[in-house]
């Protein structure tokens, strides 16, 4: 796993949203900076808690000129029904064949109750509107992973 740091150019993807819309990382670069937030799967506890936060947060990220996009390999049907079971308020990505998780570096191998298997690793990226990295949030929990952003944010502004 060779994940992108600081200063690296974001791999401008292209993915289908919860709506089988495209979604394109160089359209929100145009107004925003980029929160691009890996999870491993929808409706899961960790997973949930952490999407349902950056739901009830994304006024306050919108007034920091930021937006949440959340990626995992799930299929986009299951995507649209985590955002209608969760009433989620942002786009989320399907990247079934985790290309997109490969080039930023977030594929790898993970081990899970003496387990050892292939899956997303749970790390968040912020894209500035240049599309370099910004800041890679990789040490929190799910259930206060929206106040590591957004303090981050505010210490930036």
């Amino acid at each position: 796993m060779n994940t992108l740091k600081v200063g690296d150019k974001a791999p401008l993807f292209s993915l289908q949203n919860q709506n089988d819309e495209t979604v394109e990382l160089a359209t929100l670069l145009k107004s925003h900076q980029v929160l691009v937030y890996f999870y491993p799967k929808a409706l899961t506890p960790g997973c949930t808690v952490q999407a349902e936060n950056l739901r009830d947060h994304k006024a306050e990220l919108a007034e920091l000129n930021t937006v949440a996009v959340g990626i995992s390999p799930d299929p986009v049907k299951k995507l649209k029904n985590f955002e209608n079971k969760k009433e989620l308020n942002f786009d989320l990505l399907s990247d079934e064949d985790h290309a997109v998780a490969d080039e930023f570096g977030v594929w790898g191998l993970k081990k899970f109750m003496g387990k050892e298997y292939d899956g997303i690793h749970r790390l968040s990226f912020l894209v500035g509107q240049d599309g370099t990295i910004k800041h890679v949030f990789n040490k929190f929990k799910t259930k206060d992973h929206h106040e590591v952003v957004i303090n981050h944010l505010k210490e930036q502004a």
